[in-house]
């Protein structure tokens, strides 16, 4: 006969078992939480109940493909960003939290550069699962919102994150700048592309190289490529007053700021550290 087993042993049972094989035990109450559609307040309270015999077996599953390596969030098909949930596959990035940083200081710069009822244009360049783009229309309504990805998969994620949360964001396929309308200035241009150096891999974690999507990993000329490319096209697509920020990894700043201070010589171009003290933005605010 099957061992029945109650909600906190199964818990037990895969925390210990996630640690054997490398992975974080937080990520057994992540799947649980998932597989029985519960809240964390709910687990707590029904943690001495027995788990059906199929809600463990699926559990023993999920675990057992993380344990293997696949993120938690492919598993479950989601991703908390800016207090909204995104679907998210191998076709997508996953979003992170120092992603959701690019947003907050680009806010925080626009208030301050822009009328309060000023109806921008906007683009994320890179938009990958759209949480850039999604969010930016989502906590600016007023703003007309574009979005650009090389990759026909990951643009259908997008336009179904787009749909599913209320946001009217335009989606082009292709690279950069390149999709949008020349004749229409950008007043706000915000990328987290691709930026880690090929050389970088041999020392990543399994979980990210072998399911995340390459193409928004990793990128030439150490990391650099996508911004200098970025920057060779922007002045004459930007609006005055107007707002750049990247995303970049760590020990890039420097070289991107330099790169947005040639196309921009007259701007403020600044470094910003991320929560944990990281160079993680670069922003350049054009002036009026």
């Amino acid at each position: 006969m099957e061992k029945i087993f109650k909600v906190y042993e199964a818990l037990k049972w895969a925390s210990s078992f996630l640690g054997e094989h490398g992975r974080e035990a937080h990520a057994a109450e992540l799947l649980l939480l998932d597989i029985l559609k519960i809240n964390r307040t709910t687990l707590f309270m029904i943690m001495r109940d027995e788990l059906h015999a199929e809600d463990f077996e699926r559990f023993q599953q999920a675990v057992q493909r993380h344990a293997n390596g696949i993120p938690v969030q492919y598993i479950i098909g989601f991703e908390s960003f800016f207090g909204r949930m995104f679907k998210v596959n191998g076709d997508v990035l996953i979003p992170r939290p120092e992603t959701e940083e690019l947003i907050f200081y680009a806010l925080e710069r626009s208030d301050v550069l822009f009328p309060a009822s000023a109806e921008l244009l906007a683009a994320d360049i890179g938009t990958g699962s759209g949480a850039i783009a999604v969010t930016l229309k989502l906590e600016r309504p007023k703003w007309q919102v574009k979005a650009v990805d090389l990759s026909t998969k990951a643009l259908t994620i997008a336009k179904n994150n787009a749909a599913s949360l209320g946001a009217d964001v335009e989606f082009l396929e292709g690279d950069l700048l390149r999709p949008l309308d020349r004749s229409k200035k950008l007043d706000i241009v915000l990328s987290n592309p691709p930026y880690i150096p090929y050389a970088d891999r041999e020392t990543m974690s399994d979980v990210v190289v072998k399911h995340e999507p390459h193409q928004a990993l990793f990128a030439d000329e150490e990391g650099l490529v996508l911004y200098r490319k970025m920057c060779e096209q922007l002045p004459e697509r930007m609006n005055s007053p107007g707002l750049i920020g990247f995303e970049v990894g760590a020990g890039q700043g420097q070289k991107v700021q330099q790169m947005l201070k040639k196309a921009f010589p007259q701007e403020e171009v600044e470094i910003v550290h991320d929560i944990n003290g990281k160079d993680r933005m670069v922003f350049c605010r054009i002036k009026a």
